[in-house]
């Protein structure tokens, strides 16, 4: 049985306008403009290439040249397919999928989920800020530790005290730091009629060994945090609106809103995969004809390419670790603070004033305070990743079923349920996901 509304929703939902006069048409929201029109999706699959990403794409070219390359192809109709509907949920509903999991199904669930996802991306956080730190020492020198504070309370100060607004117009321009990489394959000597056949002919170079880069690969490009995330995301932007959920609207105000959510999010990760698959090129076109197979961390593949490709490509290596870092750690801790947040029932929009939101605004602290202390430990930030592996690869196929099945319930979504296409597709990628973690287990 759903839970009975409580006072504390309206934190949760954006307050719905005064009803209109009988006959009286529901008005149609204002239209965006083009640079309005991109933002959760586009953030998202940014975010997706963090220094943690750029490991593993480093690895996979250093280890295995252009021939894991198709993987990139391969996941990116499964990563839309999911991060549409879960954005959908939020612009539908006007809740998060943590505050529509607390009011439609069995609390305990819901708050082992939420753990998980707040130790997974703690770790991720600690990892990033440590990767990080790692490149700005290699370019300027200095104290690794102190990068490490350094970066935390940049990204902290600038979550807690900037309006949602300008914050999210400084994360778009961020996203421009992923191109770096695309510089860095295009000074390289790249064999493009070979990576042409490497994208669309899947095959597995190193048999068990490619096989488990390949299930580290989905382990990153479809990572629990982005479906948090953009579904918070659409509720912030209806926030700032001043519309009502989808579900309360009038059918023909919903096809305009859904095509908006459908592009933002082909874009967000049609570039992610992009940007993945050039690091790919890079480092296969430098690390792996050089010999160098063998990359444990970003910072590491970046300190390979200065005697193999020169210092500028090292130079912009490094600055793209940089930058996505700074992207990336936002996010990592923002859709941690929206989840916990909605099922705790607290006040959590990065819109609030601090002292409106001050456990949403601690949760975001807390959670990139212990990155920074994971980087202060004894702990090898190689093992860190592989926890944080775990936790994603327990956490991502049941969340996803989950989200499955709020999107196809016509209780939560009213008339704007999946069509049956994307149905099938989500339960695709469900599945491939539920046999990567598998193999993750067992390989």
């Amino acid at each position: 049985m759903p839970d009975p509304p409580t006072p504390s929703d309206s934190h949760i939902t954006p307050p719905l306008p005064l009803p209109l006069p009988p006959h009286s048409p529901t008005p149609l929201p204002p239209r965006r403009k083009l640079r309005d029109r991109f933002g959760p999706g586009l953030i998202a699959g940014a975010s997706d290439d963090d220094p943690s990403g750029i490991a593993t794409y480093s690895q996979a070219g250093a280890q295995f040249g252009y021939g894991l390359g198709w993987v990139m192809l391969f996941s990116l109709p499964l990563m839309c397919a999911i991060q549409e509907i879960s954005a959908r949920i939020g612009r539908v509903t006007g809740r998060g999928i943590a505050g529509n999991l607390r009011r439609h199904y069995p609390k305990w669930p819901v708050r082992g989920l939420v753990a998980l996802l707040l130790i997974a991306n703690t770790i991720n956080l600690g990892a990033d800020l440590g990767a990080m730190a790692a490149a700005l020492e290699l370019v300027v020198g200095g104290p690794k530790l102190a990068y490490v504070a350094l970066f935390a309370a940049v990204s902290v100060l600038l979550e807690v005290f900037v309006r949602y607004a300008r914050y999210v117009a400084v994360l778009k321009w961020l996203t421009l730091s992923l191109f770096a990489y695309v510089g860095v394959a295009l000074v390289v000597d790249v064999p493009w009629a070979t990576v042409a056949r490497a994208v669309v002919v899947p095959r597995l170079p190193g048999g068990g060994a490619a096989l488990t880069v390949v299930v580290a690969i989905l382990g990153t490009t479809i990572s629990p945090y982005l479906f948090f995330w953009q579904c918070s995301q659409e509720v912030e932007e209806m926030r700032q609106r001043h519309v009502r959920p989808l579900r309360l609207s009038r059918l023909g105000s919903t096809g305009s809103e859904l095509r908006r959510i459908r592009a933002d999010t082909v874009i967000g990760m049609g570039v992610s995969n992009l940007i993945a698959l050039f690091i790919i090129l890079a480092t296969a076109a430098t690390l792996n004809a050089s010999g160098v197979t063998d990359i444990q961390t970003s910072s590491q593949a970046a300190e390979a390419l200065r005697p193999i490709a020169g210092p500028f490509t090292f130079y912009v290596f490094a600055a793209g670790i940089v930058g996505t870092g700074l992207l990336a750690v936002p996010v990592l801790a923002g859709s941690a603070a929206y989840a916990v947040a909605e099922v705790f029932q607290w006040q959590g929009s990065l819109d609030s004033k601090p002292r409106q939101a001050r456990a949403f605004y601690g949760t975001i602290a807390a959670a990139t305070l212990g990155g920074v202390a994971l980087n202060f430990s004894a702990l090898d930030p190689i093992k860190a990743l592989y926890w944080a592996a775990v936790v994603n690869g327990v956490l991502a196929a049941p969340l996803m079923a989950v989200i499955m099945v709020i999107a196809s319930n016509p209780r939560i979504m009213g008339r704007l349920t999946l069509p049956a296409w994307m149905r099938a597709v989500g339960w695709v990628a469900t599945a491939v996901m539920a046999a990567a973690t598998a193999g993750f287990f067992l390989l």
